[in-house]
């Protein structure tokens, strides 16, 4: 299992708990999805870059993570067409404010997480 989907800091979500655990959330602190598969490289790549940006970044944003070959869960890529992984999206009042797929170090994902972010 992935490093970071066990970390206490990171809760999981899954089909049934994702109004609420991501988008009802969201409502109150925006909420970074990532969507990641066990099988993936870049999925465990990203994981300490993730780690780093969600601890700059953790009074701004809450991460969620969702293992797309979990029970139900590739449904929720479905609905998002998600075309790869780790696809990690950004929602903010209950909707998606943005998306990005593949690895990338901790400093591109916080400049991104700055560009989305409300003020």
């Amino acid at each position: 299992m992935n490093k970071l989907a066990k970390n206490k800091s990171a809760p999981t979500a899954d089909l049934h708990s994702f109004q609420k655990t991501v988008i009802e959330a969201s409502n109150t602190k925006p909420v970074l999805v990532d969507f990641w598969a066990d099988w993936c490289s870049p999925c465990h790549a990203i994981v300490p870059h993730l780690q780093r940006a969600m601890d700059e970044m953790a009074d701004r944003v809450e991460l969620v993570k969702v293992e797309v070959d979990d029970g139900e869960n590739m449904k929720l890529a479905g609905h998002y067409k998600l075309r790869g992984f780790p696809t990690l999206m950004l929602f903010v009042d209950g909707q998606e404010a943005g998306r990005f797929a593949g690895s990338h170090p901790s400093h591109w994902i916080c400049d991104w997480l700055e560009q989305h972010l409300p003020g």
